[in-house]
């Protein structure tokens, strides 16, 4: 196992009815902004809950932030905050509002352009307190210091450890009326997280790696029985639970991790709008064949604990691994290839390029995914 330091400050309010709790996380005086969505938490009873909670307390609101977070959204509440002279915001959604939030807690305060600190994450030296409850388990947010957000045709990642929220809210009820594609969305994000924190080499973490099996095997049986039975509180609950284990820092401790996956899977959403859990189902498959000789350990390790795949060769085994992922996805009502979207050979050099600008041109646990290497990810994707 490598060296490893593990903190996460992150107080979970876990279960039914707990919005109810928020009060009692938020001082009286603070001016309260409620970030959200597309405004799905009107129609689920969420932002109800939400106001009875925060009675007597000066709430404001700032909706519309948009899948994969816009910098320019995300600029107007920023000069909401300052003009409101908020003191906490709570953000109510998926990661997606949750990663929004990040970016405006860190810029509120920020001198000059803040776009330079998602390029510089050093340059984040405070934020506004912030606190979320989840309604789309899926990028883990709730539970690390990690965001997401786009500007133009960039989609980058950016961490500091003044982003954690304060607190996270977690009701699986809150995801009974989720459509169909966010929970296959949701549960294909989370299982990719723990894949890309997993399928690397061994270093001899056997706790680390069981953590991970236990999170897709849990994926695998409490995935399709949520799109069967939408309002099985359990089968939501295990689901939840997975989707923030799965990115809140525990299972990478000591391990080496890749990543290429999301960053391969940030161009395809940069450039032709594919929601994240879409891309991440094309391209895992692909990233498993081409990398499966340096992978091969840890692949055979998931074909047979994963997927109890105990016959044939070593080569047998690890495709048979590939294509149970691909059809498990598949059974999550997700397309696995590049067609299926109507995307072609086109786009390849535009990603490159992107990648290239982006300075991803070494990628993956071994650092050995190239742009060559990314290009044939891309071509076995189609």
């Amino acid at each position: 196992m490598e060296n490893f330091t593990f903190y996460n400050s992150v107080k979970i309010i876990f279960g039914k009815s707990q919005i109810a709790k928020l009060a009692n996380e938020i001082p009286k005086n603070n001016r309260i902004l409620i970030t959200y969505g597309s405004g799905s938490i009107k129609k689920n009873n969420v932002y109800d809950q939400v106001k009875k909670a925060l009675q007597g307390y000066a709430v404001f609101e700032f909706g519309g932030i948009e899948p994969n977070p816009r910098y320019e959204t995300l600029m107007k509440a920023v000069e909401f905050v300052r003009y409101n002279n908020i003191d906490f915001i709570l953000a109510v959604g998926g990661g997606s509002v949750i990663d929004g939030t990040k970016f405006i807690v860190a810029a509120a305060n920020f001198d000059g352009d803040p776009w330079d600190f998602v390029l510089d994450w050093s340059l984040i030296k405070t934020a506004l307190p912030f606190g979320t409850i989840l309604t789309l388990p899926a990028a883990g947010s709730e539970m690390n210091c990690n965001a997401v957000i786009s500007r133009g045709e960039d989609k980058l990642a950016f961490r500091n450890p003044l982003l954690y929220p304060k607190f996270s809210i977690l009701d699986p009820e809150t995801t009974y009326t989720l459509p169909n594609r966010q929970t296959s969305n949701g549960i294909i994000d989370t299982f990719v997280h723990v894949i890309e924190q997993y399928l690397t080499y061994p270093v001899n973490s056997p706790l680390q790696d069981r953590w991970s099996e236990s999170i897709l095997l849990t994926l695998i049986e409490d995935g399709p029985k949520a799109l069967q039975d939408p309002h099985n509180y359990d089968v939501r609950a295990n689901i939840m639970w997975c989707s923030t284990m799965a990115l809140n820092g525990l299972i990478c401790c000591g391990v080496p991790i890749d990543w290429s996956t999301h960053k391969l899977g940030h161009q395809l959403t940069a450039l032709h709008g594919l929601d994240h859990g879409q891309t991440l189902a094309v391209l895992l498959p692909s990233v498993m064949y081409v990398k499966r000789d340096k992978k091969r350990e840890k692949l055979l390790q998931y074909a047979e604990r994963v997927w109890n795949i105990n016959t044939g060769d070593g080569e047998q085994k690890i495709l048979q691994a590939i294509e149970k992922t691909r059809e498990f996805f598949e059974t999550l009502g997700v397309k696995t290839h590049l067609k299926d979207y109507n995307i072609g050979e086109e786009f390849i050099p535009k990603a490159l390029a992107l990648l290239k600008k982006h300075g991803f041109t070494a990628m993956g646990e071994h650092q050995d995914i190239t742009l060559q290497e990314s290009e044939a990810i891309y071509r076995h994707s189609l």
